[in-house]
């Protein structure tokens, strides 16, 4: 991408926006995993020297620390370990990789929305010139594009770690990303009103695996419950196992609980939400229960929880109790997100 070039009513400027635009800029710092930007704290500052492996277009593999890295001039300053240091265009780079693992905060790794695992995807970028080599590929948990390439965050571990991966825009011609996990489940999920009452009129049937609801759900990948149920060996329940390891929120435990026992689970990405149904709760009693009103069928109104103990609770403590209420499940993720695109005030019925 070019650089802005000089504005020629730059000499017009009044003073105070001068001194503005001649302020220091924010520092430049590596970008977040998006999504997850409050699970982890910010990297450390360009000047911090970090161990890094860089890969060259010429096809060396290069060991040694990071010095610096300017996305504006499109290089970086590098230490081979036991050499000088040496200023290296993005250009001559095929990709870079931090190699210390940036850790979640100690408080988001039970609260990821939604779990690592359920985020990785598989990427591909086609090499520039390269359109009969191997592309790059591997596993990644977010990725980022902007002007100067393609940030990658790629899981190590079922911690919630991930290494910071770098290729830049010279590097690659295209780029490809698989559907996740959760994606993957939810193509199967409950988006339609048609589907939610077909299901509701199906006598329910409990008794799926844990394991199975967790894969429906998009809550874990068949690798990550692979290595999980090996290292139980019969000890520890798989869902408490997830939970202690912090793969997984208890919130999405219950739901996944509830989902094995035969309720239907609807998208909210996807779910038409009916204005009715919505005007029949107030949207602070829905955040303050955190319940989605779906559908109005008959005098049943259907909500959305994740986990239907919500609406015993309803019942018990609030004056909508004398809805005819029919629970149905969704994550947490979608509800609070669901809510929080809600008008302030909703029409009373």
């Amino acid at each position: 991408m070019d650089l802005p070039t000089a504005d020629p009513r730059a000499a017009s400027t009044p003073p105070a926006a001068a001194a503005a635009a001649a302020a220091p800029a924010t520092p430049w710092h590596w970008p977040l995993p998006p999504g997850r930007e409050k699970a982890f704290t910010a990297a450390p500052s360009l000047h911090t020297a970090q161990p890094c492996r860089i890969e060259t277009q010429t096809r060396l593999t290069l060991h040694g620390e990071l010095l610096d890295f300017d996305p504006i001039k499109r290089r970086l300053q590098f230490r081979a370990t036991g050499g000088a240091d040496a200023s290296l265009a993005f250009a001559t780079l095929r990709r870079v990789t931090l190699t210390i693992a940036w850790q979640p905060r100690d408080s988001q790794r039970s609260r990821q929305r939604p779990p690592l695992a359920a985020q990785e995807r598989d990427y591909r970028l086609q090499q520039v010139g390269q359109d009969h080599a191997a592309p790059l590929t591997g596993r990644c948990a977010g990725h980022l594009e902007a002007a100067e390439g393609m940030y990658l965050f790629c899981p190590l571990g079922d911690a919630g770690a991930l290494l910071r991966v770098f290729v830049p825009r010279s590097a690659y011609t295209r780029s490809e990303f698989g559907p996740s996990a959760e994606e993957i489940a939810a193509r199967h999920w409950i988006a339609s009103p048609a589907q939610l009452l077909a299901a509701l009129a199906r006598p329910p049937a409990p008794g799926l695996p844990l394991a199975q609801s967790l894969l429906a759900l998009g809550l874990a990948t068949p690798a990550l419950l692979d290595r999980v149920q090996q290292r139980l060996d019969g000890k520890a329940a798989l869902g408490e196992a997830l939970v202690q390891a912090r793969l997984l929120s208890r919130t999405d435990l219950q739901t996944a609980l509830a989902h094995t026992m035969g309720f239907p689970l609807v998208d909210l990405d996807r779910f038409p939400l009916d204005p009715l149904a919505l005007a029949m709760v107030p949207r602070e009693v829905a955040v303050a229960h955190r319940l989605m009103p779906l559908l109005r069928d008959g005098e049943r109104l259907i909500v959305a929880v994740d986990r239907p103990g919500r609406v015993l609770k309803l019942r018990q403590t609030d004056p909508y109790a004398r809805l005819p209420l029919a629970p149905v499940l969704a994550l947490k993720s979608q509800i609070l997100q669901a809510l929080d695109r809600l008008p302030a005030r909703l029409p009373a019925t």
